[in-house]
C-alpha cells in the first residue's frame, strides 16, 4: 500500500510539474537549444536523430508557458512531432507531409504541377519555388518568365519573356512584382530571357484568376516574386556561367540569428565574346532592323542585373526587410556607308531600378501587420543619329520614363484556425511620360505626353475553411483614382470544394481595373525594338480599362495522376487602339473598344518513376470591337491564339535529369494588305492567320560533388531550343506612313532557330 501511495504521489507530481508554468523567451533560437532548455527545466529527455531538427529556428515572446504549451507551439511553427513515451521521455520526429518548405501544404491542390517545385493552390494560384524546381524543356535554370510559358493558358506569340499572353490578355496587362517593386522592363536581350537571376532563393506566386484583393493595377495576371525572408545561418554562394552571361550569388549571416545579407549580380559578356547562343538570339532579335554585321559596323550590346536583400530580425515579433534591384540593357551600334560616307548610330538604353522596405509585425498570436514602401524608376531612351564628316543629317529621340511610388499596410486577424480576415490600405503615385523628338536643326516635338496619377485603395479579404461544405475566399478592392476623381469597386471570390476522393471543384470570379498600359509605336523607330511605350489613362480619350472574369473547373490528383480543367469567360471595356500609327495622316486618335474572351485550359500528368510526362491544352477565342472601326463588328484580336498544346517527357535518376518538350499552336492573326503605288489597302481586320507554330526543345543537367570532404558542389548542363530548326513565322506588320511620301514597309518576323546553350555552376 505504501508503494502504491508513493507511486500515485510521484505520478501526480510529474503531471503537476508538466503543467506548471515557467517564464521562457526565444528569439530565432535553434530548436536543439530550445529542447535542451526544456530538458533542464522539466527534468525530461528528448530522443531524435541529428538530421530531424535540421537547423530549424524557433521564436517565442517572453511569457509564462507550460511544457505542453511550448511543445504545441514548436509543432505549429516547425515540421516536428513530439510523441510521449512516458512521463519523462519524448521522441521527436519529422511530420510526414509538411511544408514550411512548400508554403502551407494543406493549401496545395496539385503538387509538382509540371515538375517538382511547382504547385497549384486551393485559391486558384500557382507557386513556383525557384530553388527546388527541376528541369523543364529548353531551360537550364529556373528562368521565371520562361517557366510560366509551360503552364496552360500562357503563351508568348513572339517567343519573348516580355510578350506573355495570359488567357488572351495582352502582355501589358500582366503585373510583375519583385519584393513588392513594380517591374516595367521585364526582359534582357530585348525579351529573350527574364531579368531575374535564377540563382536567388525566391518564391513566385502566379495569379491568373481569383486574384487576392491586395493586388490591383492590371486586369490579366499578377506575377509576384518574393526573395527569401529567412535569416541565413551559414554562408551560401554560387557562381554560374552560360552561353550569354556570368553570375554570382552570396548569402551571408552578419549577426547570428539577427541579420543576414543576400547579394547577386549578373552580366552578359556579349560585348566581349559572341557565343553561338548569342548569335542565334541576336539573329532573331535584330531581324528586320537596320543592324547588320560587317567590317564597317560596331555593335556593343550588354545587359546587367543586380539584387540586394537585407533581412533583420528585430525581435521575436518584428522583422524588417530591405531590397533593391537594378535591370540594365545597353546597345550602341554604328555603321558607316562606304559610298555616301554617312555614319549611322543607334543608341538604346532601357533600365529599371527599384527599392523597397517592409516591416512585418506579429502583435499577438492572432494579429499581424505588414507595412511596406517601394519605389520604381523605368527609363527607355532611343537615339538615332545620321551624320557625315561635317554635320548631323538627322537626329531622332524616343523616350519613355516612369516614376512609381507605393505605400501599403494591412492587418491579418486569425480569429480561429478555420477563418482569417485581412484589411488593407494602399497609396500609389505614378508619373509617366513619353516623347518623340526630332532635333536635327531645331527641336521638334513629334508626339508627347506626361501625366501623373494618385490612387488610394482599400481592400479586404475573408477566408473560411469548412471541410463539410466549402472553402471560401471572398473580398473586395475599392480604388479611388484621385487625379481622375473616379471610384472603382472590384469584388473577388474563390470557392473550393472537395467533391469525392481526390476530385475538387474550384470556382472563381473577379473584377479589375487598369490605368497604365502600353501603346504600339510602329512608325518612327529606325531600330524597331522596344516599340511599346507606357501611357497613363486620362479618363476620356484613353480611359480606365475594366475587366470581369469568371471561371469554373475540376482538379484531381491521385495515384500518380494529376488532372486540371478550367473554363473561363472574360469581358473587358475601355481598351484602346491606334488607327495606323502616331502620325497617320488620317488621324492619330485612340479608338476605344471592348473585348470578350472565352477559353478552356486543360492539363494532365502522370508519374511513373523515373519518368514523368504531362500534356497541356488551351483553347482561346479573343474578339475585339472598336467604335467606328470595321463597321462596329467584332474581329479576331492579335492575341487570339486559338489552340495551343505543350507536352513534355522528363527523366530523373540520381544526379541526372533530362527533359524533352514539344509545343504546337495555331498561327497569329494578321491583316492582309495590298500596297499599290505607295498606298496601302487593307482587306478586313485580322482575317488571315500565319502558319501553325511548332518547336521541340531539350535539356539535360548533371549534379555532382567535387569532394566528400567539403560542401563544394557543381552542376553541368546543356540545352537545345528548336531541335529540328523549324522556321516559324511569328508576325507580319506594316510600318511607315509618317508622312504622305514615306514608303510602307512590310516586316515579317521569324522564330528562333536551332539554338544550343551550355551551363556550368559551382555552389557552396
Amino acid at each position: 500500500m505504501k508503494q502504491i501511495v508513493c507511486l500515485i504521489i510521484w505520478f501526480l507530481s510529474i503531471v503537476a510539474f508538466s503543467q506548471e508554468k515557467a517564464t521562457f523567451s526565444f528569439i530565432n533560437t535553434p530548436v536543439k537549444d530550445v529542447l535542451f532548455s526544456l530538458e533542464k527545466n522539466y527534468n525530461i529527455r528528448f530522443s531524435y536523430a541529428d538530421d530531424v531538427l535540421n537547423d530549424q529556428l524557433f521564436s517565442l515572446p517572453k511569457n509564462q508557458y507550460s511544457l505542453k504549451e511550448i511543445l504545441a507551439k514548436i509543432e505549429e511553427e516547425t515540421h516536428l512531432n513530439f510523441k510521449k513515451l512516458n512521463t519523462r521521455y519524448f521522441v521527436v520526429s519529422k511530420r510526414q507531409s509538411t511544408l514550411k518548405d512548400t508554403q502551407q501544404l494543406s493549401e496545395i491542390v496539385v503538387a509538382n504541377y509540371l515538375t517538382k517545385g511547382i504547385y497549384k493552390n486551393k485559391k486558384g494560384f500557382y507557386k513556383i519555388d525557384a530553388q527546388k524546381t527541376q528541369i523543364l524543356p529548353g531551360l537550364l535554370q529556373a528562368d521565371i518568365l520562361e517557366s510560366l510559358q509551360q503552364l496552360p493558358g500562357v503563351v508568348s506569340p513572339n517567343e519573348t519573356t516580355t510578350g506573355l499572353v495570359v488567357r488572351g490578355g495582352t502582355s501589358d496587362q500582366n503585373r510583375i512584382l519583385w519584393d513588392g517593386i513594380n517591374i516595367y522592363h521585364n526582359g534582357h536581350l530585348f525579351g529573350m530571357i527574364s531579368p531575374f537571376n535564377p540563382a536567388i532563393s525566391q518564391i513566385i506566386t502566379f495569379h491568373n484568376k481569383g486574384t487576392n484583393p491586395e493586388f490591383g493595377e492590371r486586369i490579366s495576371s499578377v506575377i509576384d516574386i518574393k526573395t527569401t525572408t529567412n535569416i541565413a545561418k551559414k554562408l551560401n554562394a554560387s557562381i554560374n556561367l552560360n552561353g550569354l552571361s556570368a553570375s554570382a550569388f552570396v548569402e551571408v549571416p552578419l549577426v547570428t540569428d539577427r541579420l543576414s545579407l543576400q547579394l547577386s549580380a549578373r552580366r552578359s559578356f556579349t560585348d566581349i565574346y559572341q557565343s553561338p547562343t548569342f548569335n542565334k538570339l541576336a539573329h532573331k532579335v535584330f531581324q528586320e532592323t537596320n543592324i547588320e554585321t560587317d567590317n564597317n559596323s560596331v555593335n556593343d550590346f550588354y545587359f546587367t542585373d543586380y539584387n540586394v536583400k537585407l533581412n533583420y530580425q528585430l525581435n521575436a515579433k518584428n522583422r524588417i526587410l530591405a531590397s533593391a534591384i537594378l535591370i540594365d540593357n545597353q546597345l550602341d551600334y554604328s555603321i558607316k556607308n562606304k559610298e555616301t560616307e554617312i555614319n549611322s548610330k543607334d543608341i538604346l538604353t532601357s533600365k529599371n531600378e527599384g527599392y523597397a522596405i517592409e516591416w512585418q509585425s506579429h502583435w499577438t498570436s492572432k494579429i499581424k501587420q505588414n507595412t511596406s514602401a517601394n519605389f520604381s524608376k523605368y527609363k527607355l531612351n532611343y537615339n538615332f543619329i545620321q551624320e557625315n564628316a561635317s554635320a548631323v543629317i538627322s537626329n531622332f529621340d524616343k523616350r519613355n520614363v516612369i516614376y512609381d511610388t507605393n505605400l501599403n499596410t494591412n492587418f491579418t486577424l486569425n480569429t480561429t484556425e478555420k477563418d482569417k480576415l485581412t484589411l488593407g490600405y494602399q497609396y500609389s503615385f505614378k508619373d509617366v511620360g513619353y516623347a518623340f523628338l526630332n532635333t536635327t536643326n531645331i527641336s521638334l516635338i513629334l508626339d508627347y505626353d506626361d501625366r501623373i496619377m494618385s490612387t488610394q485603395a482599400f481592400y479586404a479579404n475573408y477566408s473560411l475553411k469548412n471541410k463539410r461544405f466549402f472553402n471560401v475566399d471572398v473580398g473586395f478592392r475599392l480604388n479611388h483614382y484621385l487625379t481622375l476623381d473616379q471610384l472603382k469597386f472590384e469584388p473577388r471570390f474563390v470557392v473550393y470544394k472537395n467533391i469525392y476522393k481526390g476530385l475538387k471543384l474550384q470556382v472563381t470570379g473577379e473584377i479589375k481595373n487598369q490605368v497604365l498600359s502600353q501603346i504600339d509605336e510602329t512608325v518612327l523607330s529606325n531600330l524597331s525594338l522596344e516599340n511599346r511605350l507606357w501611357k497613363l489613362a486620362d479618363g476620356e480619350t484613353f480611359p480606365i480599362i475594366n475587366s470581369a472574369q469568371i471561371s469554373a473547373g475540376l482538379l484531381y490528383q491521385k495515384k500518380g495522376w494529376s488532372f486540371d480543367v478550367d473554363h473561363y469567360y472574360k469581358n473587358s471595356n475601355g481598351i484602346t487602339a491606334l488607327s495606323l500609327g502616331f502620325l497617320n495622316p488620317d488621324g492619330k486618335t485612340f479608338r476605344i473598344g471592348k473585348q470578350k474572351i472565352t477559353g478552356v485550359d486543360f492539363y494532365v500528368k502522370k508519374n511513373f518513376k523515373p519518368f514523368t510526362t504531362w500534356v497541356s491544352y488551351s483553347y482561346t477565342d479573343v474578339k475585339s470591337r472598336f467604335k467606328a472601326f470595321n463597321s462596329d463588328a467584332y474581329f479576331a484580336a492579335n492575341t487570339n491564339i486559338s489552340h495551343a498544346v505543350s507536352t513534355s517527357l522528363s527523366y530523373k535518376v540520381n544526379s541526372i535529369e533530362m527533359a524533352l518538350g514539344w509545343r504546337w499552336r495555331t498561327g497569329k492573326p494578321y491583316t492582309k494588305a495590298i500596297i499599290d503605288d505607295g498606298k496601302i489597302h487593307f482587306e478586313g481586320i485580322n482575317t488571315e492567320r500565319l502558319p501553325n507554330y511548332h518547336r521541340l526543345d531539350f535539356s539535360s543537367t548533371y549534379n555532382f560533388k567535387f569532394s566528400k570532404k567539403n560542401r563544394l558542389k557543381g552542376k553541368l548542363g546543356w540545352s537545345i531550343r528548336n531541335v529540328y530548326n523549324q522556321q516559324n513565322h511569328l508576325s507580319k506588320e506594316y510600318s511607315g506612313f509618317n508622312t504622305i511620301s514615306d514608303p510602307i514597309k512590310v516586316r515579317d518576323m521569324y522564330s528562333l532557330g536551332f539554338t544550343p546553350n551550355l551551363f556550368f555552376g559551382v555552389y557552396w
